[in-house]
C-alpha cells in the first residue's frame, strides 16, 4: 500500500491545466490511500499491543521466546510509519511548490493582459502628479503673496505709528516745529538763489559763446 501511495504521488505531478479534472481525481486517490493507510496502521499498531498483552500474560517459558517476534512487529510499524510520514512531508511539498508555480503564471498571465491597463493607469498617475504639483506650485504662490501683503500691511501701520509721532512731538514743541519750517523755507530760498545763479551763468556762457 505505501508502495502505490508513493506511485500516486510521484507518478502524477500537479500541472495545472486543462486536466484539472483528472488531476483532482488523482488526488481523491491520494486522499483514499492515505486514510487507508492510517487505518492499517492503526490495526497493525492494536495487534502489536495485544501480542505485548498475551505475552506478558503467557508463561514464562513462552515469553522470552515470544519477546523477540513482537520487537519484530513493533520495529516494522515503526518502519511503516516513518516511511508514511515522509511520503506526506514529500506529497505537502510538491503541492506548496506546485501551488506556488501556479500562482506565479497566474500573475504573469494577468500582467500580460492588464499591460494596456497599466500603461494607462501609469499615464493617469503621471497626470494626477503633475495636477498636484501644479496644485503646490500655485499653493505656495499664494502663501508668498499672502506674507508679501502682511509684510506691507505691517509697514503702513508702522508708516502711520510714525507720523503719528512726528505730529504728536511738533504739537508738544512749537517751537521745534517753527524751526523746521524755517529750515525748510531756508532750504527753499537757497535752492532759487543757487538756480538763478546758474540760469544767469548760463546765459552769459551762451553770449560770449555765440559772439
Amino acid at each position: 500500500m505505501l508502495v502505490s501511495l508513493s506511485k500516486i504521488s510521484t507518478n502524477n505531478p500537479m500541472v495545472y491545466s486543462d486536466e484539472e479534472s483528472q488531476l483532482l481525481l488523482s488526488d481523491d486517490r491520494f486522499e483514499t490511500a492515505t486514510s487507508e493507510i492510517e487505518e492499517l496502521l492503526s490495526k497493525l499498531n492494536t495487534v502489536n499491543e495485544k501480542m505485548g498483552e498475551w505475552n506478558s500474560n503467557g508463561e514464562q517459558s513462552t515469553v522470552s521466546q515470544n519477546m523477540h517476534t513482537v520487537q519484530r512487529h513493533r520495529d516494522i510499524l515503526q518502519d511503516y510509519t516513518k516511511e508514511f510520514q515522509k511520503i506526506q512531508s514529500n506529497v505537502r511539498a510538491r503541492r506548496e511548490r506546485e501551488d506556488l508555480l501556479h500562482s506565479v503564471r497566474q500573475d504573469i498571465d494577468g500582467y500580460k493582459n492588464s499591460g494596456t491597463k497599466n500603461r494607462r493607469m501609469d499615464l493617469y498617475v503621471k497626470e494626477h502628479e503633475h495636477v498636484r504639483n501644479s496644485d503646490r506650485l500655485v499653493s505656495d504662490q499664494i502663501a508668498i503673496a499672502m506674507e508679501t501683503r502682511e509684510h506691507l500691511v505691517s509697514q503702513r501701520h508702522h508708516f502711520k505709528r510714525l507720523q503719528s509721532r512726528l505730529h504728536d512731538l511738533s504739537s508738544r514743541f512749537p517751537a521745534l516745529n517753527t524751526l523746521v519750517q524755517k529750515i525748510n523755507m531756508r532750504k527753499k530760498r537757497d535752492s532759487l538763489i543757487v538756480g538763478g545763479v546758474v540760469v544767469i551763468c548760463t546765459f552769459i556762457i551762451l553770449l560770449y559763446t555765440f559772439h
